[in-house]
């Protein structure tokens, strides 16, 4: 009798659970032979120092100074081409322009612009804001998906269909992709959003970016249908879209953007694997963990300012019995930052500001409680080699809830922001390298001699 399509695709059956068994136990190694073989698990040391393995012009991440000849922590700083992001943030905010295309235009280029070009760089990204012809009809409206970050990536890797060029991996030519990318970018990630919530009833509504209006301002324009935003709203989704766009070539989705970058392939293809990374809940989906904690530990409580409660809660976090019980608070604690993030120091200064205008004054307290309680509980429970502070993702999940953006989409703004750290990293990679990416495994299972079928 023919199984029905569905339960063979989509069913886990008796079958698929006993391969899967013999997959653990086959592909299980001992924990000790990572020490033994001096092997840096994460490409990190025991210290959790991340193994060199690149040179970069484009970011650096700094949590350590050295002091009489120690390397001692220090409160983190940002550096987009050797600018501090805290100048970059305090300059943009004081001449009141927006700030991404003017850091874009740094990232992408290595200097800074002057008037002149960086009015001719917004006018270059206004150009390539249109998708080609009929393309969120054939592709972006046909099987949408219920994961954005699946939409976006799908629709980046349907654009190589679009491009004459798409090989070419010439410098002039990548730079032409990646700003079409960049361009591009927040009408995959709006269109793609408003054609699933078509697929499941609601209404369509889908338009057209605007030349005058800045990518963050557009954001907000296409995604709500009345079109309306407020100025702080923008300025504040503009200030997010600035501290995402790099962070070190060291990080995830970035690091991946090297390693297929040396494969020799297309911008699309390297944008996608980059996607792909940024989506896992350990790099770009932590911001969407943190929210989701906050909900459960607000249903949890019968008072949001009781200290006692949230301690019970954080500690309830680290032994595993809360929320999805992997012992984890999300939102504490960075691979390199140990004292503090600057990107989440400089996003709370315009946290609370947004949470008086939005009237979510109470939630704000309940973050802040939480942010300097939980490194405290961390403490006490884990074995520590450096200290724990917010992180970037914190807040930012709290920030894109009061400017009522969908949770579907809070890695797609943050992709939306990495993807100008993605081209200039793979145009450096391009320009400098020329050797395809290729660290070593050690080999553990034991040579054996083949038994033919028959004596098995």
């Amino acid at each position: 009798m023919a199984k029905d399509i569905d339960s063979i695709f989509f069913d886990i059956t008796p079958e698929i659970d006993e391969l899967a068994a013999k997959c653990e136990k086959n592909n299980a190694i001992d924990k000790d032979l990572y020490t033994k073989y001096e092997v840096k698990r994460g490409l990190r040391d025991l210290n959790g120092k991340g193994v060199l393995a690149g040179l970069t012009n484009i970011s650096d991440v700094c949590a350590s100074k050295v002091v009489n000849g120690e390397t001692v922590p220090c409160e983190g700083n940002l550096y987009y081409r050797g600018y501090n992001i805290k100048d970059i943030v305090k300059g943009f905010l004081a001449a009141k322009h927006p700030g991404f295309e003017e850091t874009a235009y740094l990232l992408l280029f290595g200097e800074l612009p002057n008037k002149t070009e960086l009015r001719n760089f917004q006018d270059m990204l206004a150009d390539r804001r249109m998708l080609p012809p009929n393309f969120v009809r054939d592709i972006i409206m046909k099987a949408p998906s219920h994961d954005m970050m699946n939409s976006i990536t799908r629709s980046i890797l349907q654009l190589y269909s679009y491009d004459e060029k798409a090989d070419d991996t010439s410098i002039p030519n990548v730079l032409r992709q990646c700003l079409n990318l960049i361009a591009q970018f927040p009408m995959l990630m709006v269109y793609g959003y408003h054609a699933y919530n078509y697929r499941r009833g609601e209404d369509l509504y889908i338009y057209a970016p605007k030349r005058e209006l800045s990518a963050a301002e557009n954001i907000l324009m296409m995604l709500r249908e009345d079109r309306k935003y407020t100025k702080l709203e923008a300025k504040i989704l503009d200030m997010a879209l600035v501290l995402h766009m790099d962070h070190g070539g060291g990080n995830n989705s970035t690091f991946t953007t090297h390693v297929v970058t040396s494969s020799g392939t297309d911008t699309y293809s390297t944008m996608a694997a980059a996607m792909a990374s940024l989506k896992g809940p350990k790099h770009g989906g932590a911001n969407v963990k943190v929210t989701q904690m906050f909900e459960d530990m607000k249903a949890h409580l019968t008072d949001w300012e009781d200290e006692d409660q949230i301690r019970t809660y954080l500690e309830a976090l680290l032994d595993k019995k809360a929320f999805d019980k992997k012992g984890l608070i999300y939102g504490m604690g960075h691979a390199v930052y140990s004292i503090s993030d600057p990107r989440a120091d400089i996003f709370k200064r315009f946290v609370k500001q947004l949470a008086k205008e939005k009237h979510h004054e109470k939630e704000y307290a309940l973050y802040e409680k939480v942010e300097h309680m939980a490194p405290e509980i961390i403490g006490e429970k884990r074995r520590m080699y450096k200290g724990v502070n917010a992180n970037v993702d914190f807040y930012s999940g709290l920030v894109y809830s009061m400017l009522d953006l969908p949770p579907a989409l809070y890695t797609p703004i943050f992709a939306a922001a990495r993807i100008v750290g993605w081209s200039a990293h793979r145009l450096e990679e391009l320009k400098n390298v020329d050797k395809i990416i290729r660290p070593a495994y050690k080999a553990l299972a034991p040579y054996r001699e083949y038994i033919n079928l028959d004596d098995r």
